[in-house]
């Protein structure tokens, strides 16, 4: 057992990120700061805590130090966060490929069946300092046009509960164009599940060109033909996407499932909740099945609350659009490896790591930070501490006083979307293009 706290960091550290990691990785002009030097400081950064970027910059070092003194870090923090910059996000897809192989034994779990390969996506915005370059670098968007923002999206594994890929970028970002961007590196065969924001021909297409199944919400910004034939019959529920702009390409052969969600605070009425999936067959995907799928994309709303509000991650602290998108990736690393490495101590001793509760371990690892060497007699056990960070069993009798992550949405449910019968054009148009390859077919 290591002696000391952080050197059962450094230890939680290297099971993922070994020294070999790095090794292919360019060495920038400041050779002080090799790729491992600056990963660590980084991910050690974004579990400490203080005020100021520099004050957890600070905390982190020592913890380097303790385990490396002849690591020669300097004193600056400019001179981390040049460095940092200088390498852009090729050290960032670096780290994340060696969690994303971490989180791939729950993908690959025979026990958890189909359910292993569903992935959830959704964005959020993380607001940044009202600077005159962040106002120009990064833009503002969105319901909450207050000042520069940075756009996250990322892709989660729903039976882990971890995330999979991410994408940073300006607050006028688009979240289709980050998802689409991600889509190369989902398993094969996977299953994507997402809110109304994503619906549309494209992203649908490239998940269905790529071998991947989807279930996406649509709403009234959506027109779904029915009578188009094109080869199939589509009158047992099937509807084709098939929108003006893209008519070059051939339809999009779908199935409509509409599930009725409990009753909101609009006239005490249920809400219906349309959703759309490649999966033609109800045998292979029932609708109690899409249902327990979707619910469970709220457990991403509920992840990105953790970085916000865990992680303390509401406002960014960097002053230019470069640190700022930096920042966001790293505090997203250091939360993923942070639940990556207590979900396998949860697993360990036996366990449920869905149970796991971010902030007991978050509070674990800075007190581990700030303590160094724990008080004399009593031995340090990091281990030990991240098994026992699992979420209460109690239920909440009245409703928490204060609760800003997930936000309650203000605007108005999505709706229904419109469904017309195709026209006689439309029906000649389809025609010229082949039978649908409807070969890949979902299995929970």
């Amino acid at each position: 057992m290591a002696s000391s706290y952080p050197q059962q960091l450094a230890e939680a550290i290297r099971e993922f990120l070994p020294a070999h990691a790095f090794a292919r990785v360019p060495v920038g002009r400041a050779r002080r700061w090799r790729p491992q030097r600056l990963a660590w400081l980084a991910l050690l950064s974004s579990w400490g805590e203080g005020a100021t970027l520099a004050a957890r910059w600070g905390m982190a070092a020592e913890v380097a130090k303790a385990v490396h003194p002849h690591w020669a870090l300097g004193s600056s923090y400019s001179g981390f966060t040049a460095a940092l910059g200088q390498g852009g996000f090729g050290l960032v897809a670096v780290v994340a490929a060696r969690l994303r192989r971490g989180t791939a034994g729950a993908v690959d779990d025979p026990g958890r069946g189909g359910r292993g390969r569903v992935f959830a996506v959704d964005g959020t915005r993380i607001e940044a300092p009202r600077a005159l370059a962040g106002e120009r670098g990064l833009g503002r968007a969105g319901r909450e046009k207050t000042g520069p923002q940075v756009f996250l999206t990322a892709f989660w594994h729903v039976a882990s509960g971890l995330p999979w890929d991410f994408r940073v970028g300006p607050g006028t970002d688009s979240e289709r164009r980050h998802a689409a961007d991600m889509i190369a590196g989902l398993p094969p065969g996977s299953m994507l599940v997402a809110d109304a924001g994503f619906a549309g021909y494209p992203l649908c297409r490239r998940l269905l060109t790529a071998g991947h199944s989807f279930l996406i919400r649509v709403g009234g910004n959506v027109t779904l033909l029915e009578g188009l034939g094109w080869h199939v019959d589509d009158r047992g529920g099937l509807v084709h996407l098939w929108p003006a702009r893209h008519r070059r390409r051939p339809p999009l052969v779908l199935r409509r499932i509409v599930l009725r969600a409990a009753p909101g605070d609009r006239d005490g009425e249920a809400e219906e909740v349309h959703l759309l999936t490649d999966v033609l067959d109800p045998s292979r995907l029932e609708d109690a099945d899409a249902e327990e799928m979707y619910k469970a994309r709220w457990g991403e709303e509920v992840f990105f609350r953790t970085l916000k509000q865990t992680m303390q991650r509401r406002r960014l602290l960097s002053r230019t659009p470069a640190t700022c998108l930096l920042e966001a990736a790293w505090t997203l690393l250091g939360l993923w490896l942070l639940a990556l490495t207590a979900s396998r101590r949860l697993a360990e001793a036996g366990a449920d790591p869905r149970r796991l509760s971010p902030a007991r371990a978050r509070d674990v690892v800075r007190r581990a930070m700030r303590d160094g060497r724990p008080p004399r007699g009593r031995r340090p056990s990091l281990a030990r501490e991240l098994a026992a960070c699992l979420k209460d069993d109690y239920v909440r009798r009245n409703p928490k006083a204060a609760r800003n992550y997930p936000r309650k949405k203000q605007e108005k449910p999505p709706g229904p979307p419109k469904i017309r019968a195709a026209t006689a054009t439309e029906i000649q148009e389809a025609a010229r293009f082949p039978p649908p390859k409807i070969s890949h077919q979902w299995t929970a």
